[in-house]
C-alpha cells in the first residue's frame, strides 16, 4: 500500500502531538484552607504545566471547609491546616482510606503592618502597649488553636481578653492588622513571607514549643470527579517543585 511523504509527516505528528501532552486535562476542586491559599495560587500554573489539569480553589477556615464536606458540597481534595479533620473523614466514608499524608507543618508569626512595632522578641504582647490584638477562631481554624495555646503559655490568655478580637479564618484575621483594625494580629507565616522574607511590616516568628506543631494534612475526598487526575495533583504537593515553593512562604515540609 502505497502511502504520500505528506501523509506520513501528519501521521508522526499527530503521534507525537499524542506523546507529549495530556489525553485528557480535567479540573481539579480543592478545598483549601486560608493560610495556603497564595501558595497554591502559585503552584496552580507550574501543575498546570506538569500535567495540563487545572484547579478550582475554594479557600475558607478549616472547620468551615469540613463542614462542607460532610454537608455534602463537591470537592475533589481537601487541604486541611489540621489532621484530625481528615482523619475523621477518612474514617466516616468521606474521603479514600490511606490518601491522607502532611504536605506542610504551618508557623505561626505575630505581625503588625508597622515597621518596628513589633521587637523580635514579641515583648510588645507583654508590653501591652496596643490597643487590639486579632487571632483566628479557635472553633474553625488550627492557627486559631495555635494563638490560644500561645497566650496561654504566655500566661495572657485570661487578662488579654478585652483586647482580643477573632477572625473567622486567618485571612480574615490578617486583615484586621493590615487595615489597622487591630494592631497585631497572630497569624500564618505564609501571609507575610515570599521567597523566604518577610514582606511587609514587623513580625516574630511563634517558636515551635509555644504551641502544637500546625501538621497540614492533604487527603483524596470520595466523591472526586476525577480521581486520577486529583490523586495528580496530591503527588505533586510531594514533589520537590512544590515544597520549594512551600519553603519559600515559611512552611516545613516532610
Amino acid at each position: 500500500m502505497h502511502i504520500s511523504l505528506r501523509g506520513a509527516i501528519f501521521t508522526i505528528l499527530l503521534l507525537c502531538g499524542l506523546t507529549s501532552s495530556p489525553l485528557r486535562a480535567a479540573e481539579v476542586s480543592v478545598a483549601v484552607s486560608s493560610d495556603f491559599a497564595a501558595p497554591l495560587e502559585r503552584l496552580a500554573p507550574l501543575f498546570r504545566k506538569e500535567g495540563g489539569h487545572t484547579l478550582k480553589v475554594s479557600t475558607g477556615a478549616s472547620g468551615k471547609l469540613y463542614a462542607q464536606i460532610r454537608g455534602g458540597a463537591q470537592f475533589d481534595v481537601f487541604l486541611c491546616a489540621d489532621e484530625e479533620k481528615p482523619k475523621q473523614l477518612m474514617q466516616d466514608g468521606f474521603a479514600v482510606g490511606g490518601s491522607r499524608f502532611v504536605y506542610a507543618t504551618g508557623k505561626l508569626v505575630l505581625w503588625s503592618v508597622q515597621p518596628e512595632y513589633v521587637d523580635e522578641k514579641g515583648a510588645v504582647l507583654n508590653k501591652g502597649n496596643f490597643n487590639m490584638l486579632a487571632i483566628a477562631n479557635p472553633i474553625f481554624s488550627p492557627y486559631g488553636v495555635a494563638a490560644k495555646e500561645t497566650l496561654t503559655k504566655l500566661t495572657m490568655w485570661n487578662s488579654i481578653q478585652r483586647k482580643l478580637t477573632k477572625g473567622e479564618n486567618v485571612t480574615l484575621t490578617y486583615q484586621l492588622a493590615a487595615t489597622e483594625k487591630a494592631d497585631l494580629a497572630l497569624v500564618a507565616l505564609s501571609q507575610v513571607m515570599r521567597d523566604g522574607k518577610v514582606i511587609s511590616g514587623s513580625s516574630w516568628i511563634i517558636p515551635p514549643g509555644m504551641h502544637q506543631p500546625v501538621r497540614q494534612s492533604a487527603v483524596l475526598l470520595t466523591g472526586a470527579k476525577d480521581p486520577t487526575a486529583a490523586k495528580a495533583f496530591l503527588d505533586f504537593l510531594k514533589s520537590d517543585k512544590a515544597q520549594a515553593v512551600m519553603r519559600g512562604f515559611g512552611y516545613e515540609v516532610p
